[in-house]
């Protein structure tokens, strides 16, 4: 099945890392949010039951945001810079779809040849000194339901439209009509593999090309 516009989660699909997660663990607080973002993306509470909480202890510094920008390009998933450049030399259109934190993402998206207003996700705001001082709260994407609206307002007329990604957040991108790709291939979540119209738990991601294209 071939898709004009093919969309993907970047946290433990387009790279290894859960960059909240990161930024906690840098906090020294890791191991209380890694559980707060695995019940979000196993679908056992609501995102934005989670997300100010995390953001509200961790308060990131600005410094924290280029630190894991890095960390997101360091630890790419394998075969995702040859799945985006067959991509772009299709002639597709590529979204990121993502409930992180979008000046984080921006570095890696760009390495990966999509525009900035291809990138989905949640600004954060500093203080003029880099203090953390709060994120969007009116993005969509901090809060269930989020990416079926962001799909839908991208796939307005513009043709078949797949997601690909590892949580279940991911996969209400079907209520905006796009089909659905489960990465199980960094984390293997049952309830992504029973809610997806494909499932792979391939650990390289050339897997998604001979499904999109």
């Amino acid at each position: 099945m071939a898709f004009e516009i093919i969309c993907f989660d970047c946290d433990s699909t387009l790279s290894k890392i859960e960059g909240i997660d990161e930024l906690a663990k840098r906090a020294g607080m890791g191991s209380e949010m890694a559980k707060l973002t695995d019940a979000a993306m196993n679908g056992e509470v609501p995102l934005e039951a989670v997300y100010e909480r995390r953001l509200s202890l961790i308060r990131p510094h600005q410094d924290s945001i280029s630190w894991l920008s890095e960390l997101y390009v360091a630890e790419m998933v394998a075969g995702v810079a040859d799945v985006f450049a067959r991509l772009h030399e299709a002639g597709k259109t590529v979204h990121i779809i993502s409930g992180g934190l979008r000046q984080a993402i921006l570095p890696l998206a760009a390495h990966l040849g999509v525009a900035d207003s291809h990138v989905h996700a949640v600004d954060i705001f500093f203080n003029p000194d880099g203090s953390y001082q709060n994120f969007d709260t009116d993005s969509p994407l901090a809060r269930n339901g989020g990416k079926a609206e962001v799909c839908q307002r991208l796939g307005k007329g513009a043709g078949a439209m797949v997601m690909v990604g590892d949580g279940k957040t991911d996969m209400e991108a079907k209520q905006a009509g796009a089909y659905v790709l489960g990465f199980g291939g960094v984390v293997d979540r049952p309830i992504v593999r029973d809610l997806a119209d494909f499932y792979s738990t391939e650990t390289n991601l050339l897997w998604v090309l001979e499904k999109v294209l």
